[in-house]
């Protein structure tokens, strides 16, 4: 069962695709949320990559988040992103982009208050994604990128302008959190 964990959506259960998905637990989006709020306080525009079922950008709008879209290249999962948006009362600050995450690099063109990356947990060449994104047009002089991955994966300590913060484990998952070197 994943339901939301705090804010206007607390305690709503969000429905999850059955694609085998793995979702990032309550602990680590709980973690995640808990690092964020001590480092800004700028919930304007979120991005969430590898929605899945969109528990980590519904998360931020129950939080306050004034915008949010959701990047997910299976059709199940964007029509689940979809419902979990309604069922919560957010679809009108959301957009569900169903598309890979190199297309929605090509088309999204305006800097993120923070990017939230969860992608599968099997992809080793996560690195190679969180270089480009740190060197594209949705990096801004305060945008924070947080990425999951398993914890046996190292991530680079830079990537483009960007410098490892905080690196925070929870079993098998870390949570690595990025930042201009200006800011660190």
């Amino acid at each position: 069962m994943l339901r939301v964990i705090t804010g206007t959506a607390k305690g709503t259960i969000l429905q999850v695709p059955e694609t085998g998905l793995r979702p990032a637990t309550e602990l680590v989006r709980g973690a995640i949320y808990s690092i964020l709020e001590n480092l800004t306080e700028d919930w304007d525009r979120v991005l969430d990559l590898f929605s899945g079922s969109g528990a980590m950008g519904i998360e931020a709008l129950s939080r306050g988040a004034g915008w949010v879209d959701f990047v997910d290249r299976e059709r199940k999962c964007c029509d689940i992103i979809k419902k979990n948006l309604e069922k919560t009362g957010f679809t009108e600050q959301a957009h569900v982009y169903c598309a890979t995450v190199e297309r929605a690099l090509s088309l999204l063109d305006k800097p993120y208050s923070f990017i939230v990356v969860d992608p599968p947990y099997k992809d080793t060449n996560i690195g190679i994604l969180l270089e480009k994104i740190a060197n594209s047009r949705l990096i801004g002089e305060n945008t924070i990128m947080v990425s999951t991955h398993v914890t046996r994966l190292k991530l680079p300590v830079k990537l483009g302008n960007l410098s490892l913060l905080k690196e925070h484990r929870h079993g098998d998952s870390t949570i690595t959190v990025y930042r201009k070197e200006n800011l660190v």
